[in-house]
């Protein structure tokens, strides 16, 4: 992690914490746009997700998280971490052969991070992430990539779970708010090179997302060639198996891979429901231990039906390394 945005993560002593405070329950309720587009800062998680293939082929992941941290206090003063900011950043080229990342980390506040309620507006230092009007724009200048791109909007979001309150558990608590905008267009330029492709944006945000008994999730998303799109989820449990899946989904690991600098083996190829997922290349891990502290396998892959390719997306494979915290 950059020393600029480790600076931004200085904490107040613990003498200056108060008791933790109690966040708002996810409960069914219509989303209402533009608002909904924008952060809700009283919630314990949110993220900003995008994905997708472009020319080369490449995948690409840009994701913007916040996190509001559960210690409360009442110091008035502006380095207190009320609302703490995470970037990543990953390019897929066979070329190279495996994933390239980078991430950053700060406090919002003193312009060096910041995220905005009324829009999707969301940066740190020199990442960011904006919607205007009907198109997004994100702009990542990372140690060995850079990204600077533009998204186009076809439809209206598409509202994940029981219209945008998507279940995570059994307690009715553990869900979030969901939607997502898939079958984007993309122009704009990777490493200075002009590029084209298509992409796909998820914005959640919840209070427990992760119930206890659950090590992490398997998600895929998916842009198919007809001009519909598939999302389907798993949460994982501990003792192993399937913890909550919505209905009618299944996953079905088909192939692991096993990292040879972590020693953590991934499902990369997976049969979701009738769709067999074969990865663009199999070394699609992210390390992101100097930020959100954890280990994950997150790449672009191809959708196949029978022996035919049908589409392409993204499959994330969280909780191998170790459970998951949120």
């Amino acid at each position: 992690m950059r020393r600029r945005a480790f600076l931004g993560l200085t904490f107040l002593p613990a003498a200056a914490w108060a008791e933790k405070i109690r966040y708002p329950a996810v409960k069914p309720r219509p989303l209402e746009f533009p608002r909904d587009h924008g952060a809700h800062p009283e919630f314990r998680s949110e993220w900003w997700y995008l994905t997708g293939w472009l020319d080369g082929p490449l995948g690409f992941q840009i994701t913007f998280f916040r996190a509001r941290p559960e210690e409360q206090s009442d110091n008035p003063s502006s380095f207190n971490p009320r609302q703490v900011l995470f970037a990543h950043a990953a390019l897929s080229d066979p070329k190279r052969g495996h994933l390239v990342h980078d991430e950053l980390a700060a406090r919002a506040g003193h312009s060096l991070a910041e995220v905005e309620t009324q829009r999707t507006g969301v940066w740190i230092d020199d990442w960011s992430l904006y919607l205007e009007g009907n198109r997004y724009h994100a702009k990542i200048v990372a140690r060995e990539f850079d990204f600077d791109l533009t998204f186009f909007i076809h439809d209206k979001p598409v509202l994940q779970g029981d219209n945008g309150y998507s279940r995570k558990g059994h307690r009715p608590e553990e869900a979030s708010y969901y939607y997502s905008h898939p079958q984007l267009g993309v122009v704009g330029s990777v490493n200075g090179k002009q590029i084209t492709g298509s992409a796909w944006l998820d914005h959640e945000w919840s209070s427990a997302y992760l119930a206890p008994e659950a090590a992490g999730w398997d998600w895929t998303g998916i842009n198919l060639f007809n001009g519909q799109s598939l999302t389907a989820f798993q949460m994982r449990a501990k003792a192993g198996g399937t913890h909550y899946a919505p209905p009618g989904v299944t996953f079905k690991p088909l192939r692991t891979w096993k990292s040879p600098r972590t020693g953590v083996e991934y499902p990369v190829s997976m049969q979701v429901n009738d769709l067999r997922l074969e990865p663009l290349m199999d070394d699609q891990e992210l390390d992101a231990r100097a930020s959100t502290g954890t280990i994950y396998w997150e790449g672009a892959v191809r959708a196949f039906k029978d022996k035919n390719e049908v589409g392409r997306g993204y499959l994330e494979l969280t909780g191998y390394w170790k459970p998951m915290k949120l």
